[in-house]
């Protein structure tokens, strides 16, 4: 009677192949997660190439969208907040607060502009 059971060194070669066929496909795996992130980075560095650079004043305009409630630095941080800044030159927004529109008294940018009210 023959003992048609695989040897111990089959066995091994065996695992051997089943380990590198794993091996193979977890890197396989990674390799395209890789791709995948290195493709999101690329995409967000073209859009922040592709961004307009910030206003460097705003105003804010009120409810009614026709007054103007407040000037800003194109910064600011309550400008950010409200969808009712747009942007403006800095001849305009110096016309602005000479015309009594009450500057930001978070960013001050009466103060960024050299404005100094004429008495």
């Amino acid at each position: 009677m023959t003992d048609s059971s695989p040897s111990r060194l089959d066995l091994l070669h065996f695992a051997r192949r089943v380990l590198v066929q794993q091996a193979t496909a977890s890197l396989q795996q990674i390799d395209g997660w890789i791709a995948e992130e290195e493709r999101r980075e690329a995409e967000r560095r073209r859009g922040d190439e592709a961004r307009p650079a910030p206003p460097e004043w705003l105003v804010q305009y009120g409810l009614n969208r026709r007054t103007v409630d407040a000037v800003h630095c194109g910064d600011c941080w309550v400008a950010a907040k409200s969808d009712r800044c747009r942007p403006v030159t800095r001849a305009q927004a110096l016309e602005a607060l000479r015309q009594q529109v009450p500057a930001c008294t978070h960013c001050r940018p009466d103060t960024a502009l050299e404005f100094r009210e004429e008495a």
